[in-house]
């Protein structure tokens, strides 16, 4: 029985402890926002969080992740969302981002792990924590713009909460 937190509550799974994460997550926990690309961690479709880092989890056997957090794209927007997934939401949605969509929540995922990580990005930060998140409609152009405008947003945030607080 291998037990783990999935999006906040505590869940468990008693199969094969060799297989994929994604496949449990996906077939056995019924979240299908994590999707299934290339099953060699190459494109980054199946991106997800443990305890607050990108794994893939196309090859992630369900045995690395016993006692961890692991949050799916279905978790990062839920009621305890972050600013940051807030503001990668809001950019995608304001410069429409997505395409297709197929890649999209892998996308998200390292973004807002990028922002979490560094709240203020240059482009080769950007391109490195983006590197191995494919998109096949190559909206990469507009996946760096929406990085920098939720950048920009967290950045105006924090800027006016520190002047409410001097006030």
């Amino acid at each position: 029985m291998i037990k783990f937190q999935l999006n906040g509550k505590q869940t468990e799974f008693n199969g094969d402890p060799s297989t994929p994460l994604l496949w449990v997550i996906r077939d056995e926990k019924k979240l299908t926002g994590t999707k299934y690309g290339c099953g060699i961690a190459q494109c980054g479709a199946c991106t997800v969080h443990l305890n607050g880092s990108t794994l893939r989890s196309c090859v992630t056997p369900i045995s690395e992740v016993s006692g961890k957090e692991v949050t799916t794209i279905e978790g990062l927007l839920s009621s305890k969302v972050s600013a940051e997934a807030t503001a990668v939401q809001r950019a995608w949605v304001a410069i429409d981002v997505p395409q297709c969509g197929y890649c999209q929540s892998g996308q998200v995922m390292s973004a807002v792990a990028l922002l979490k990580a560094n709240s203020n990005p240059t482009d080769q930060d950007i391109d490195n924590a983006m590197a191995g998140n494919i998109c096949r409609c190559a909206t990469y152009q507009r996946i760096r713009q929406g990085i920098h405008d939720a950048a920009g947003t967290l950045t105006a945030s924090a800027s006016s909460n520190v002047k409410g607080e001097t006030a």
